[in-house]
C-alpha cells in the first residue's frame, strides 16, 4: 500500500529507538522507500546497521558523511525535500527544542528543515521531562507551525516512573503513516457513515441471541475511507477490534441501538454504507432474571426488530449514496436485486457465505456489486482491498 512512497524516519537518543526497528522493517513490507537519518546518541542504544539490513538503504548520521559515490550528494537537502512523510520517533526533549527554535546543527534537525512534507512527531521521554513547561512550549510551537504531534502513551517508563512519555506501538507509528499517504484524498470533504459487527439481544440477564459476524469488513470499509481522506463515523455493534486510526466509533449493543444510532446519525452523511450484521428478529420479552432450566423444551416468542436499511432508504436525501450488503446462501444475485429496490439502496455488495475465503471471521472476502445497472463480481481479495473496490464504486456512481 505504500508502494512509491519515501518515508524518511528520524531517530533521536530516546531509549525507545529500538522499537524503531519494528517500524522500519513494517514500513518497508508494505512497499515504502525508508530512509534512516539517527543523532549521534540514537546510534548508541540501537546500532545503524540494523535499519541498513531492514531498509537496504545507507544509514545518515552525520551531515559530512558524504560518499562521492553515493547518488545522494547532499544528502541533508535531498532527503528532507524528497520525503513524502517523515516520522521523528522517539522524539527527545533536545530535539523537539531543536526544532522548535531553528537550530540545525545534525543531520537531523538539518534534514528536517529544508522538508515540506508532513512531519510527525513522537514525543518520548520521562514523564517529568515532558511535563516541563519549555518542553511543552516547544511542542505547541511545532504543533502551530504545522508539525503533527503524536501523543505519546501513557505506562512504565523506562525510567522506573509510571505516567505520560512512553513512545506509542509500532502498529500505531505505522497506521499513522498509512492514514496520511497510503491513499489519494479522493474523499476528503465526504461524511461517510458504517456500520458493522453483529447486535446482541437479550433473552434474561446472562443469555444473548447473536450471530458469527466479527466486524471485519466494515472496520476495514471505515479504516480505508479515513485513509482516503473522509470523515468517518463507525457504528460498530460488539466486536475485538482496534478502533481505526481518525475514525469516530459509535459502540452499541442490540438492534435498537443500531437503528437508534445509524438514525441520528443518517441526515448528516453523504455516503452510508451498511455492512453491520443486524439481528431480524429479538426476544418479545427480556426476562428480569435468569430463565432456569427444565425437563421439557423452551419456547422463546421473538419480534421483528426495525429495518435500518429500508428506513434510511425510504428518508435518502437527494445527494445521499446507500450502500447496503446482502449475505446470501442461495440465489444471491436475485435476492440482492430485489433488497437493492426494495431497500431504494443504490448499490448492494453482496456475497455467498458458503464459499470459502468469505463471510465471518476471515480477513479475504468474495463480493459481488449490484447497481440499478450492473453485476460486477470481485475476485478473492483481502478485506481491505475489497473496502477498496467498494469505495472507488461508489465515488463513481457519485459523479
Amino acid at each position: 500500500m505504500l508502494k512509491g512512497k519515501n518515508i524518511l524516519l528520524g531517530i533521536s537518543g530516546g531509549i525507545a529507538a529500538y522499537k524503531m526497528a519494528d517500524v522500519a522493517s513494517a514500513l518497508t513490507k508494505l512497499g515504502a522507500d525508508v530512509h534512516v537519518v539517527m543523532t549521534e546518541n540514537a546510534t548508541k542504544l540501537i546500532t545503524p546497521e540494523v535499519f541498513r539490513v531492514l531498509t537496504k538503504n545507507k544509514v545518515y548520521t552525520d551531515v559530512f558523511d558524504e560518499d562521492p559515490d553515493d547518488e545522494v550528494m547532499v544528502p541533508h537537502i535531498s532527503l528532507g525535500t524528497g520525503a513524502d512523510l517523515i516520522l521523528i520517533a522517539p522524539a527527545t526533549a533536545n530535539v523537539i527544542g531543536k526544532l522548535a527554535n531553528g537550530i540545525a546543527d545534525d543531520m537531523l534537525t538539518t534534514t528536517v528543515l529544508p522538508a515540506r512534507c508532513p512531519i510527525y512527531i513522537a514525543p518520548s521521554m520521562n514523564v517529568y521531562m515532558l511535563e516541563n513547561p519549555v518542553v511543552q512550549e516547544n511542542i505547541e510551537k511545532l504543533r502551530k507551525r504545522g508539525y503533527h504531534i503524536i501523543e505519546p502513551a501513557t505506562g512504565y517508563l523506562a525510567c522506573g516512573y509510571e505516567g505520560k512519555g512512553k513512545l506509542p506501538s509500532p502498529d500505531l507509528m505505522v497506521e499513522t503513516v498509512m492514514l496520511a499517504v497510503s491513499h489519494e484524498k479522493d474523499m476528503e470533504g465526504l461524511k461517510v457513515l458504517v456500520n458493522a459487527g453483529p447486535t446482541q439481544e437479550s433473552l434474561d440477564p446472562v443469555r444473548i441471541i447473536t450471530n458469527h459476524s466479527s466486524g471485519k469488513m466494515g472496520y476495514a470499509l471505515a479504516r480505508q475511507a479515513a485513509r482516503r481522506g473522509a470523515d468517518v463515523t463507525l457504528v460498530s455493534g460488539p466486536v475485538n477490534l482496534n478502533v481505526p486510526l481518525g475514525v469516530k466509533v459509535v459502540n452499541i449493543t442490540s438492534a435498537t441501538d443500531m437503528y437508534d444510532a445509524m438514525t441520528a446519525n443518517a441526515s448528516d452523511a453523504d455516503i452510508m454504507i451498511m455492512s453491520a450484521a443486524v439481528a431480524d428478529y429479538t426476544p418479545a420479552v427480556t426476562a428480569e432474571n435468569k430463565i432456569k432450566k427444565s425437563d421439557g423444551n423452551l419456547a422463546i416468542e421473538m419480534v421483528r426488530t426495525k429495518d435500518i436499511l429500508k428506513t434510511l432508504g425510504e428518508a435518502k436525501k437527494e445527494g445521499q449514496f446507500i450502500c447496503g450488503f446482502s449475505m446470501e446462501t442461495e440465489n444471491m444475485v436475485e435476492n440482492s436485486r430485489k433488497k437493492l429496490v426494495s431497500k431504494n439502496a443504490d448499490m448492494i455488495c453482496a456475497n455467498n457465505v458458503k464459499v470459502p475465503g468469505t463471510g465471518f471471521k476471515v480477513d479475504t472476502n468474495i463480493i459481488t456489486l449490484i447497481t440499478a445497472d450492473e453485476v460486477t463480481e470481485l475476485p478473492l481479495m483481502s478485506k481491505e482491498e475489497v473496502s477498496d473496490e467498494i469505495l472507488t464504486k461508489i465515488i463513481s456512481m457519485r459523479q
